[in-house]
């Protein structure tokens, strides 16, 4: 049982899909940085510092006001937190159009690394030079040099 274990932890598409689990963590908390940090209070501003998180209805329970979704939460009251959805979605759509534009930005580079290995094929061979005299050429043409020398000039 051990070296089945063993046979399937190793083999390359556990062993990839792990690597990706990682790599797609740490790429997730970069992303939600980006959107939180960067892309929410630019947001924020433009619609005015209204922050959907803590919109909620009361469905039972007694709760003030002005609480917060948590204090409301902690009462125990039932609630329709509809703004915490609301910020869901949004903070949704902002993380799909970061990755998209990440996406995107890969694919035109890989797709000018092909047009790059295309063109760097179809560029014409330089033609190869025509071939040398084979060996029997050269023993003829020899042969024939030695017999003009061996004849005597005749005037």
């Amino acid at each position: 049982m051990l070296k089945e274990f063993r046979d399937f932890i190793s083999r390359g598409n556990v062993v990839d899909m792990a690597v990706g689990i990682i790599v797609g963590a740490a790429f997730t908390a970069i992303v939600r940085s980006l959107v939180s940090d960067l892309i929410d209070p630019i947001i924020g501003l433009i619609i005015g510092g209204v922050d959907f998180s803590d919109m909620y209805v009361v469905l039972s329970g007694d709760v003030a006001a002005d609480a917060s979704l948590a204090a409301a939460r902690e009462q125990g009251a039932a609630i329709f937190a509809y703004g915490a959805f609301i910020t869901a979605v949004i903070n949704f759509l902002i993380i799909a159009f970061v990755v998209f534009m990440l996406v995107r930005a890969i694919n035109r580079m890989r797709a000018a690394a092909e047009a790059h290995r295309k063109a760097a094929e179809q560029e014409p061979a330089v033609p190869n030079p025509p071939p040398g005299p084979s060996e029997l050429q050269v023993l003829l043409e020899i042969r024939d040099e030695l017999r003009k020398r061996e004849q005597p000039n005749t005037p």
